[in-house]
């Protein structure tokens, strides 16, 4: 791989930026080159779906049940989910094989959702109950996360009930997994962590607003999820208003 002089500047995680054209420091080049290669990795090993249509999210082939719809806020476009029948089943298991992962979504869960929610949920094929679970749990007016990953070799279920976000706004969650410790966060927020042995999933589907057997709907919005086959830093999720 060979790493190039961007002739438009780019941001740095220091908010530094790369001019063209400029000679830096045997000390400085370090920073910037190590940032492009951890920016390439990301790129190189990760999916994004961007949820902007109803017939392909991601590049595959999506089916919508209920009346799921396209919205836009600030210039960004997202799916809204009614939390009684609105779903979208896409034909695509992301993270299917993958040893090591990190998945991100970026969404809004409304008020006056079910206490217990299924967003996102990526299952293997018929007869396997093994799964990637995003779940939320409303409690006095505002959301706790859950996530369940159920494997060959191991699961676990995250939740911790008093870690409580707010309602009507977007929030970034991630799900990690380094191959040893299972952890998820909210806002770049440790929620919960644990050891355990999870095997890679096999391929399958994923539905989006419910749980794939359409029980416990989501009533929110989802604007983008991005599924890496790398644990990545909290420095390296998504920003929610990017």
């Amino acid at each position: 791989m060979m790493l190039q002089v961007f002739q438009t500047k780019m941001e740095l995680p220091n908010a530094q930026y790369i001019k063209p054209n400029t000679r830096y420091s045997r000390y400085d080049r370090p920073m910037w080159k190590l940032s492009l290669l951890a920016m390439w990795l990301t790129c190189a090993h990760a999916e994004t779906w961007t949820f902007n249509r109803l017939d392909k999210i991601g590049g595959h082939t999506a089916t919508a049940s209920g009346h799921p719809r396209v919205v836009e806020e600030g210039g960004i476009k997202a799916v809204e989910f009614n939390g009684v029948d609105d779903a979208l089943l896409v034909d695509n298991h992301p993270l299917a094989g993958a040893t090591v992962f990190t998945w991100e979504v970026i969404f809004k869960p409304y008020s006056a959702g079910n206490a217990e929610q299924r967003f996102f949920h990526m299952q293997v094929g018929e007869g396997s109950q093994n799964r990637l679970l995003f779940e939320t749990r409303i409690i006095d007016g505002r959301w706790c996360l859950d996530s369940f990953s159920q494997t060959d070799t191991g699961s676990k279920a995250l939740i911790d009930r008093a870690k409580l976000h707010s309602l009507d706004s977007w929030h970034h969650v991630a799900m990690v997994y380094d191959g040893k410790e299972f952890r998820h966060y909210v806002d770049g927020q440790l929620q919960g962590s644990a050891m355990v042995k999870l095997g890679p999933q096999g391929s399958g589907q994923t539905s989006v607003g419910v749980r794939i057997n359409k029980v416990d709907y989501f009533k929110g919005a989802i604007r983008v999820a991005r599924m890496t086959r790398r644990a990545l830093a909290v420095n390296e999720f998504l920003k929610v208003g990017e």
